[in-house]
C-alpha cells in the first residue's frame, strides 16, 4: 500500500492494523495513522473553512479592535507553533544531510502542512481583530480538533517510550511535547473574548446586549444570558433590566428592507400589466388625432388591464424570502447535520446490544460506545438549539417587518380601500397574522427535514428487518391522506373562526368606544346578547375543530405503534426462521420513535402553513390596496399666481367606482383671504376640504395649493398624550408662541382647571376633555404649527357663544393670529359671514354661488333667502357658544372627573394650584401592569372549576391508562425478545403478538378519550370565562372605562380569549403527555439498571433547580412582553383614527418612528425570552444526555447479569428521555405563562361595579314615570372619593311637562347634574325623586330605560339602521318609520338601497355628523318617555337642522318634561324656567323673563349672546 511506503521506507509501519487497534485489551493507533490522518484532519478543516470565513468577516465588518494583551498572546502562541513545526522540517533536512538514516517522506510533508496551517491561523487572529470579531468559533474548533488529535498521539508516545525506550527520537519527542502544551494554551486563549471594537455603539449604550461581546463557547451554550436569568430568579425582572436590541433586529434596519423588496415586486407586476395592456397597432393613430380615438384607446386599455389583473399578484412570499432568506439559510445547515446525528443513537444501541450478547468482546468497547453516545447527543443538542435560535430570531424579525409594513401602508391607503377593512381587521393583521408568521418560521424547515428523516429511518430499518418494513411504510402512507383531510377541514374551520373573531372584536371595539351611550340608553344587555350570539357560533366551530383534533391526535399517537405492530407481525409470520431478538426489536423501536416526530410534525407544519397562507393573503391584499394619489394636489407655487388655492374643473369621489361626490368645482382663493363654506348637512362641505387635502380620488381637473397645510377636522382627533404634546404635535418648542396660541384658543382657563396643567395626560380619544375643549385643542394644534393654508372644518360648533366669538376674533378673523394666512372655514354660524372675504355656497356637491356677503345678499339667490329666514334667530347664533360649554365633563359621561371638581378649588386658590402642578396628578390611564411572582394556585383552580371537576378527573385517568398500556406493551416486547430459541424458532410468538396488539389497541382508545375530554373541557371553560368577563366589563362604572385604555380591554377579549380558546387545552394535553413519558422512562431505567437510582436523584435535583430558576425569569419576561404589546395596538388604533390629520400636517415620519420604537420595545422583552428558552433546553438536554449515558454505562458494568431485552428497553426509553424532559419544562412554563390569560380575564371580577341593573321583583308600575315630575333635594356628587363635591346642595322641583333650560359657564356642573339624574355617577348627598320615587333605590336599567337622553356626541354602531334605533326589537316597523319621519330622516332613509336594513359602517362613518345627530333624535322619539334630557344636542348641526330638531321636540314632547343643557340661548328663551349654575351651586332658577329682569348672571349671558 502506498501509504505504508510513505510512512516508513521498508513498510514496517502499516497504515492500519485491526489487531493492534480493535481486538485487544489495550488499543492503540499505528504510528503511520498518527503521523498522517491525525495531523492532516485539523489542517484540512481550517483550509476548507477559510474561504467561507473570509467572506463572512468581510461582509460583517464591526469596526477595529485595538491590540490588547490577549491578542498579543494569541498571536505569539500561533507564531511559536509555526516555529515548532518548521523546526521539525529543518530537523528532517539535518537528519538527511548527516545521513545516519533516511526518514520517511511523512516526516517532511506533515510538519510542512502543519506549519502552513499555523501561519494561516495566526493571520486569521489578526484579520479578525481588524474586522472587529471579538471571539472566533472557527479557530476555537480548529484548536480543539488539533488538541484532540494530538492527545491520542500523546498517549501513544508515552506508551511507546515506556515500552521501547531505545527507538525514541529525542528531538521529535521534545518538539511534540512543546507543541502539545502550546496547543493547550492556544485553546484556552481562544475561549476568552476580546474587547469591543473602537467606536462601537455598545460603548455608549447604558444597557447593551452582552451577546455580540460574548465568547464563542458562551454563545453556543447561551451562557451569556445567565446573569439576567439569575437576576430574574432573585427578584422579578423590570423594564430597566432589559437589554437594548441588537442592531440587526431593530425596526429601522429590518422594516425598510422588506418595504423595498415589496415595492420592487409591485413595480414588476405593474410593468407586466402595462406590457400586456399595450396595443402597438393603435398607438400612432391615437397620437395623431387626439380626442375621441385616444379616448377609446384608453378605455380599451382599461378593460384589458381589468382582465389581466387575475394573472399575477405581487408575491409577498418572494419579498419575504429575499429579505429574510439569507440569514435563515444558516439554520438549514444546522438542521441537516442534526438530522444525521439523530440516527447515531439507534446505531450505538445496536452496537451495545451486540456487545452485551458477545461475552468475548473487550470491556473497553462498552465504555467507548457510551462515551461516543454522550458526545454525539451533546453535539446534537448544541446544533439543534443553535438552529432554533436562528429560526426564532428570523421569526422575530419577520414580525417586526410585517408590523412596520402594515403601519406604513395604513398611513397612505386611500379612503375607498380604508372602507374595505375595519380598524379591527387591520389591527388583527398586526396582532394575529404577524404572530402566525412568527410561529411558522420556527417549523418551516420540517417541510424538507421531515421527509429526509423518514427516508433515513426507513433505510436503517431495511438494514435491520429487511422487506417487512414495507408493511410499516404502507400504514404510514395510509395515515398521510387521513391527516391531510383533517388539515383541510381544520383550515376551513380556521377561516370561519377568524371571521367570527373579527366580527366579535369589531363589535367589542365599538361597544367600548360607545360605552357611554350604551349605559345611558340601558342597552348593555342587547349588545351583550349580540356578542354572545357571535361567541356561540365561534364555540360551535371550536367544538367541531376539537372533534377533528381528537381524531388527529388518535392517528398520530397510534401511528408509530401501528407501524411497529404491522412490521413485527409481517416479519415474524413471513418465515418461521425470522427471530425477533433484542437487537432487531429495540433498534427498530428506537427508529420508529424517531419516525414519530417527523410524522407528527408534518401535518402540524402543513396546517400551520395553511394558516400562514390565509394570513399571507390577507396581508398581501392589504399591502396591495390602492394608495392616495400622490399627484392629487400640486404643492408647487404657480409662478406669478396670486392664488393660494385653485381648483379647476374638479370632479372628486370617495371611491373610483362610485358616482362623484363633488362635481364641476372651479374655485380660486387669493392668498391671505378668509373663505367661508356654507350649505346644508350633507352638501359636501367637509368633502371639499378632504379634496383639498388629497384624501379623495380626483377623477378630473387639477388642484393646486401654495405652501403647507394645517387642518382642523370636524370631530377633533386627540392623542393619548399630554395636552402640551397634543398641541405642539412634534414641532419645535417655542415658549412665547405657545403661550400666545393657548391664550388665543381660550385654553388658559381650562389649563388652570386641569390637575397638572398642560402636562395632564389626555385619555384615549380625549375622554377627559369636553367636546369644546377637544375642538379647541385641535385648533390650537393647527395654529401652533404655523402653516400657509388653514382648512378649518366647523371648529366653532362645539364651543359656547362667547368662546366662539373670542376664537373667531383672536384666531380666525381679520385681527386674529392667522390674519395673513389663507383660511377656508366650513361653518354653520351666520354671524361670522359678514366678516369673511368670500363665501362658497354648496348644494349637493356643487358650488352654486360664490362671492362676498354683500354680493350674495344682493343677488337674491338661495343664500340670501336662507340668511333672511334665520336672521331673526341668529342673534345668539353669532357666537355659537363656549360660555355654556360644560368644559368639565364630556357631555354626559366621559366626564372628566378631575376637571369639574378641581375647578371648584381652583377658583379659591389658583396661586397654590399653579405652584403645585405636578405631572403625576395628571396621570389618567392606567397602563397594563405586569403582575409579578408565581401564578396563584387559585387561578388554576378557577380554570379547573370552569372545566368541571368530574371531567378533569376523567381526563387524568385516561392519561394514566394510555401511558400504562404503552409502558406495558414495550415491557412485553422485551420479554418476547428474551424468549429462548427452540429449533431456530420462538415457540410462543402467536400469543406474544396477540397480547402486544391488544395493548396497542387499548392505548388508542385511551388517547382518543383524553384528547376529546380535554378539548371539550377547554371549550366549556372558555365559554364560562368569556361570559363572566363580558358581564363584569359591562357592569363596570363609567370611571373604569376612562381609566382603562380600550386597547387593554380589546386585548383581553382578543388575545387572552384566543389563548384560552385554542392554546391552553393543547398545552395541557402536551404537558400531561410529556410528564407521564418522563415518569415512564425513569421507571423503566430503574427496573433495568437499579444502580441508576444513585444518579437519578442528583440529576433530578439539578433539573428541578434549573427549571425553577428559568420559570421565574421566563414568566416575568412573558408578562413584560405582553404588557408592552398593548401600546403597539393602542398607538396603531389611534393612528388609524387620525390618518387624515397626520397626513395633512405631514407628520407621517414621526408616527412611523414612534410605532417602530414601540415594536422594538416589545421585542426587547421577547428576545431574552426566546434565548432563555434555549438556555434552559441546552442545560436540560445535558442532564438528559447524562442520564442516557449513565444508563448505558451501568448496563455495560452489569453486562453479566442483565438480559439484552431489558437493556434494549432501558436504552430505547432513555433515548426518548432527553426530548421528553425538555418538552416537559417547555410545557410546564408554557402552562404557567399561558394560564396568565385566565388570571387577566378574571382580573375584572374584582373591580368596582355599578349598582344592580334590575331589582327582583320590580316595585315600579309599568308606565312609570307617568307625570315626569323631578324633585331634587340637597343633591351633590363628586367624581372620586378624594375630590371635592362637583355640585352641591341643589334643591329644585320641576313639575311634569315643564321645559327647563340649564345654563352656566364652563365647569359650572351642568353635565354633572344630568350624570346624577342618570346615576352614571352616584350622588354623594341628597336625593332625586322622580314622580315621588327615590331613584337611588331603583335598578339602573329600570331608571335609565324610562328616561331618555339625546347626547352630545352622536354615536352609532355598525349594523343596520333599524338595530341602531331599536336594538331590542321592541317596536314595529311603522313606529320606526314614524320616528324617522318626525326626525326628518324619512326621505334620506327611503332613498337608501337597503332602507331600514342599510348597514352603518363602524362608528356610523357613512353618515354625516348632522345625520347621526338626527338618528339620536329618532331614538328619543321611539322611546317617547316622560322625561327627555338634551345635552348640547344641536351643537354639530346647521341652523336649519337645529330648527327642525327644536320644532320636533316642541311638538312631539309637548307633554313631557324636557331638560336642555343649552349652548345657543335662543333655543331656551321660550322655556318655562331656566336653571343657572355657577361653581356647582344653583345661582338662579326662574322663568327667562324674570331672570332677565333681575339682571343677574343669566342677563350677562344673554348680553354676551346679543339677545338683549
Amino acid at each position: 500500500m502506498g501509504l505504508d511506503k510513505f510512512c516508513s521506507l521498508d513498510s514496517s509501519d502499516p497504515f492500519w492494523d485491526w489487531n493492534h487497534t480493535w481486538y485487544t485489551e489495550n488499543p492503540d493507533l499505528t504510528q503511520c495513522f498518527q503521523n498522517t490522518v491525525l495531523v492532516w484532519l485539523p489542517c484540512l478543516y481550517l483550509w476548507i473553512c477559510s474561504p467561507i470565513y473570509l467572506i463572512y468577516l468581510r461582509s460583517h465588518d464591526c469596526g477595529y479592535i485595538c491590540m490588547s494583551h490577549l491578542n498579543k498572546a494569541k498571536t505569539a502562541v500561533g507564531f511559536l507553533l509555526w516555529i515548532i513545526c518548521w523546526s521539525d522540517v529543518f530537523y528532517y533536512f539535518w537528519e538527511r544531510s548527516h545521513g545516519s538514516s533516511v526518514s520517511a517522506p511523512v516526516h517532511i510533508v506533515s510538519p510542512t502542512l502543519l506549519g502552513l496551517t499555523m501561519l494561516l491561523a495566526t493571520l486569521f487572529i489578526q484579520y479578525e481583530r481588524m474586522k472587529g470579531a471579538q471571539s472566533s468559533g472557527v479557530l476555537l474548533i480548529y484548536w480543539l480538533l488539533a488538541l484532540l488529535c494530538a492527545t491520542i498521539t500523546f498517549r501513544s508516545k508515552i506508551l511507546l517510550a515506556l515500552d521501547q525506550q531505545l527507538t525514541v527520537c529525542v528531538w521529535r519527542y521534545t518538539t511534540f511535547y512543546i507543541y502539545y502544551s502550546l496547543l493547550l494554551v492556544a485553546l484556552f486563549l481562544s475561549c476568552l473574548t476580546d474587547q469591543p471594537p473602537l467606536f462601537s455603539k455598545t460603548v455608549k449604550d447604558p444597557n447593551p446586549c452582552p451577546e455580540p461581546g460574548a465568547s464563542f463557547l458562551s454563545r453556543i451554550t447561551f451562557w451569556w444570558i445567565t446573569r439576567m436569568i439569575v437576576t430574574g430568579y432573585k427578584r422579578p425582572l423590570e423594564e430597566k433590566d432589559l437589554w437594548t436590541l441588537n442592531p440587526g433586529d431593530r425596526s429601522q434596519r429590518v422594516v425598510p428592507q422588506l418595504v423595498r423588496r415589496w415595492n420592487t415586486e409591485c413595480h414588476k407586476v405593474k410593468r407586466i400589466k402595462q406590457e400586456t395592456s399595450y396595443f402597438p397597432g393603435q398607438v400612432p393613430r391615437s397620437e395623431g388625432k387626439e380626442g375621441k380615438e385616444g379616448r377609446a384607446m384608453e378605455e380599451s386599455e382599461i378593460l384589458i388591464v381589468k382582465n389581466t389583473q387575475k394573472t399575477r399578484e405581487p408575491s409577498l412570499f418572494w419579498a419575504l424570502c429575499l429579505t429574510f432568506g439569507p440569514y435563515f439559510l444558516i439554520s438549514c445547515l444546522y438542521k441537516l447535520i442534526q438530522d444525521m446525528l439523530m440516527f447515531v443513537g439507534p446505531e450505538i444501541l445496536r452496537l451495545l446490544i451486540r456487545f452485551i450478547n458477545n461475552s468475548g468482546a473487550p470491556s473497553w468497547h462498552g465504555y467507548f460506545y457510551t462515551a461516543l453516545l454522550f458526545i454525539c447527543t451533546c453535539v446534537q443538542s448544541l446544533l439543534l438549539h443553535k438552529y432554533f435560535h436562528v429560526c426564532f430570531v428570523s421569526g422575530m424579525r419577520l414580525r417586526t417587518a410585517i408590523i412596520g409594513a402594515v403601519y406604513r401602508k395604513a398611513l397612505v391607503i386611500s379612503s375607498a380601500a380604508r372602507r374595505t377593512s375595519t380598524v379591527g381587521e387591520i389591527v388583527n393583521l398586526m396582532s394575529v397574522d404577524a404572530q402566525r408568521f412568527m410561529e411558522l418560521v420556527t417549523y418551516i424547515n420540517m417541510i424538507w427535514s421531515a421527509p429526509l428523516q423518514v427516508v433515513l429511518a426507513l433505510y436503517f430499518l431495511w438494514q435491520n428487518l429487511g422487506p417487512s418494513v414495507l408493511a410499516g411504510v404502507a400504514v404510514m402512507v395510509l395515515m398521510v391522506p387521513v391527516n391531510a383531510v383533517i388539515a383541510m377541514k381544520t383550515k376551513t374551520y380556521q377561516v370561519a373562526q377568524m371571521k367570527n373573531k373579527d366580527s366579535r372584536i369589531k363589535l367589542m371595539n365599538e361597544m367600548l368606544n360607545g360605552i357611554k351611550v350604551l349605559k345611558l340608553y340601558a342597552w348593555e344587555l342587547a349588545f351583550k346578547d349580540k356578542v354572545s350570539q357571535i361567541r356561540e357560533i365561534e364555540l360551535q366551530v371550536l367544538k367541531k375543530a376539537a372533534y377533528l383534533g381528537a381524531i388527529s391526535t388518535f392517528t398520530w399517537v397510534c401511528a408509530p405503534f401501528l407501524v411497529a405492530l404491522s412490521t413485527f407481525t409481517v416479519y415474524v409470520l413471513i418465515d418461521e426462521r425470522n427471530i425477533l431478538d433484542a437487537q432487531k426489536a429495540f433498534v427498530s423501536l428506537a427508529l420508529f420513535n424517531i419516525l414519530r416526530f417527523p410524522l407528527n410534525m408534518l401535518p402540524m407544519v402543513i396546517s400551520s402553513m395553511v394558516q400562514a397562507s390565509v394570513s399571507m393573503k390577507r396581508l398581501r391584499v392589504f399591502l396591495s390596496h390602492e394608495e392616495l394619489q400622490e399627484d392629487g394636489v400640486e404643492h408647487k407655487a404657480v409662478a406669478g399666481s396670486r392664488h393660494s388655492i385653485s381648483i379647476t374643473d374638479g370632479v372628486f369621489s370617495w371611491c373610483k367606482t362610485e358616482s362623484p361626490t363633488l362635481k364641476r368645482l372651479n374655485v380660486c382663493i387669493p392668498e391671505g383671504s378668509l373663505v367661508a363654506v356654507v350649505g346644508h348637512v350633507g352638501s359636501g362641505k367637509s368633502s371639499l376640504l378632504s379634496a383639498l387635502l388629497g384624501e379623495m380620488d380626483k377623477l378630473e381637473g387639477t388642484v393646486a395649493i401654495k405652501g403647507l397645510v394645517a387642518y382642523v377636522p370636524q370631530q377633533a382627533w386627540i392623542q393619548n398624550a399630554t395636552l402640551r404634546d397634543n398641541i405642539v404635535f412634534g414641532q419645535e418648542w417655542r415658549e412665547a408662541w405657545y403661550q400666545g396660541v393657548v391664550e388665543a384658543c381660550a385654553l388658559q382657563p381650562d389649563l388652570e382647571m386641569l390637575p397638572a396643567g398642560d402636562e395632564t395626560e389626555i385619555g384615549e380619544k380625549g375622554v377627559n376633555l369636553s367636546g369644546g375643549q377637544k375642538q379647541r385643542v385641535s385648533l390650537a394644534r393647527a395654529v401652533y404649527c404655523d402653516r400657509a393654508v388653514y382648512l378649518l372644518d366647523d371648529p366653532l360648533s362645539a364651543v359656547d357663544a362667547h368662546v366662539g366669538k373670542h376664537i373667531f376674533d383672536q384666531v380666525i378673523g381679520q385681527q386674529g393670529l392667522l390674519k395673513d394666512k389663507t383660511r377656508v372655514l366650513v361653518t354653520h354660524g351666520l354671524s361670522y359671514l359678514p366678516q369673511v372675504d368670500l363665501i362658497l355656497v354648496m348644494v349637493e356637491g356643487e358650488v352654486t354661488e360664490m362671492g362676498s356677503y354683500q354680493q350674495l345678499m344682493a343677488t337674491e339667490g338661495a343664500f340670501s333667502e336662507f340668511v333672511r329666514t334665520y336672521a331673526a334667530v341668529d342673534h345668539t347664533h353669532n357666537n355659537e357658544s363656549p360660555e355654556l360649554e360644560n368644559g368639565c365633563a364630556t357631555a354626559l359621561v366621559g366626564s372628566s372627573p378631575d376637571v369639574t371638581s378641581v375647578s371648584k378649588q381652583s377658583q379659591g386658590d389658583k396661586e397654590v394650584s399653579k405652584k403645585a402642578k405636578n405631572p403625576e396628578v395628571g396621570k389618567l390611564t392606567e397602563a397594563d401592569k405586569a403582575s409579578t411572582g408565581r401564578v396563584n394556585l387559585s387561578v388554576f383552580w378557577a380554570y379547573l372549576k370552569a372545566i368541571g371537576v368530574l371531567l378533569s378527573c376523567i381526563s387524568l385517568l385516561l392519561f394514566f391508562a394510555h401511558h400504562s398500556a404503552s409502558l406495558f406493551s414495550n415491557y412485553w416486547l422485551s420479554l418476547w425478545t428474551d424468549d429462548p430459541v427452540v429449533n431456530g424458532t420462538q415457540p410462543y410468538r402467536q400469543m406474544r403478538l396477540g397480547v402486544y396488539g391488544a395493548l396497542g389497541l387499548s392505548q388508542g382508545v385511551a388517547v382518543f378519550g383524553y384528547s376529546l375530554s380535554v378539548s371539550i373541557g377547554g371549550i366549556l371553560a372558555s365559554r364560562c370565562l368569556h361570559q363572566s368577563m363580558l358581564y363584569d366589563v359591562l357592569r363596570s362604572p363609567m370611571s373604569f372605562f376612562e381609566r382603562t385604555p380600550s386597547g387593554n380591554l380589546v386585548n383581553r377579549f382578543a388575545k387572552e380569549m384566543d389563548t384560552i380558546d385554542s392554546v391552553i387545552p393543547s398545552i395541557i394535553k402536551m404537558f400531561m403527555g410529556s410528564m407521564f413519558s418522563v415518569l415512564a422512562a425513569c421507571v423503566v431505567i430503574l427496573i433495568a439498571t437499579p444502580l441508576v437510582a444513585i444518579i437519578i436523584p442528583v440529576f433530578g435535583l439539578l433539573y428541578f433547580f434549573v427549571q425553577r430558576i428559568y420559570v421565574a425569569t421566563s414568566r416575568q419576561l412573558k408578562r413584560l412582553e405582553s404588557v408592552s404589546r398593548s401600546p403597539i395596538y393602542t398607538h396603531f388604533n389611534e393612528t388609524l383614527l387620525g390618518t387624515s390629520v397626520i397626513r395633512a400636517f405631514g407628520e407621517q415620519e414621526r408616527f412611523i418612528c414612534e410605532s417602530d420604537q414601540r415594536v422594538d420595545h416589545n421585542q426587547k422583552a421577547y428576545y431574552p425570552s426566546i434565548v432563555a428558552n434555549r438556555w434552559l433546553a441546552i442545560r436540560l438536554e445535558f442532564v438528559g444526555n447524562c442520564i442516557v449515558s449513565s444508563a448505558a454505562l451501568f448496563a455495560v458494568i452489569a453486562r453479566e447479569s442483565i438480559s439484552p431485552g431489558i437493556i434494549g428497553l432501558s436504552i430505547s426509553y432513555a433515548l426518548q428521555l432527553t426530548a421528553s424532559l425538555t418538552w416537559l419544562v417547555r410545557m410546564s412554563s408554557d402552562v404557567e405563562t399561558n394560564i396568565v390569560a385566565v388570571e387577566k380575564v378574571k382580573e375584572y371580577t374584582d373591580t368596582e361595579k355599578e349598582a344592580e341593573w334590575k331589582h327582583e321583583p320590580s316595585s315600579l308600575s309599568p308606565g312609570w314615570p307617568t307625570v315626569g315630575c323631578i324633585d331634587i333635594r340637597g343633591f351633590g356628587l363628586r367624581y372620586r372619593h378624594d375630590l371635592d363635591l362637583a355640585i352641591r346642595n341643589i334643591t329644585i322641583c320641576i313639575n311634569g311637562g315643564e321645559k327647563v333650560g340649564i345654563v352656566g359657564r364652563t365647569g359650572a356642573g351642568k353635565s354633572s347634574l344630568t350624570l346624577g339624574i342618570f346615576r352614571i355617577i352616584e350622588g354623594a348627598e341628597g336625593h332625586i325623586f322622580i314622580d315621588g320615587v327615590n331613584i337611588a333605590e331603583l335598578g339602573l336599567h329600570e331608571l335609565r330605560s324610562r328616561i331618555t337622553i339625546i347626547p352630545q356626541d352622536p354615536v352609532l354602531f355598525s349594523g343596520s339602521l333599524r338595530m341602531n334605533l331599536d336594538p331590542f326589537d321592541s317596536y314595529s316597523d311603522e313606529e320606526v318609520w314614524q320616528a324617522l319621519e318626525f326626525s326628518h330622516l324619512k326621505t334620506f332613509v327611503s332613498s337608501l338601497p337597503g332602507q331600514l336594513s342599510h348597514e352603518c359602517s363602524e362608528g356610523g362613518e357613512n353618515l354625516s355628523v348632522g345625520q347621526r345627530q338626527l338618528m339620536c333624535l329618532a331614538r328619543a322619539l321611539l322611546r317617547k318617555t316622560k322625561i327627555l334630557v338634551l345635552d348640547e344636542a344641536t351643537a354639530a348641526v346647521d341652523m336649519e337642522t337645529d330648527n327642525l330638531i327644536q320644532s320636533t321636540i316642541r311638538s312631539q314632547f309637548e307633554d313631557c318634561t324636557v331638560l336642555t343643557i343649552a349652548h345657543r340661548l335662543n333655543t331656551i328663551m321660550d322655556y318655562n324656567r331656566v336653571l343657572v349654575l355657577d361653581k356647582g351651586e344653583m345661582a338662579e332658577f326662574d322663568c327667562p323673563s324674570k331672570l332677565l329682569a333681575q339682571r343677574g348672571a343669566f342677563y350677562k349671558m344673554a348680553m354676551d349672546a346679543g339677545l338683549v
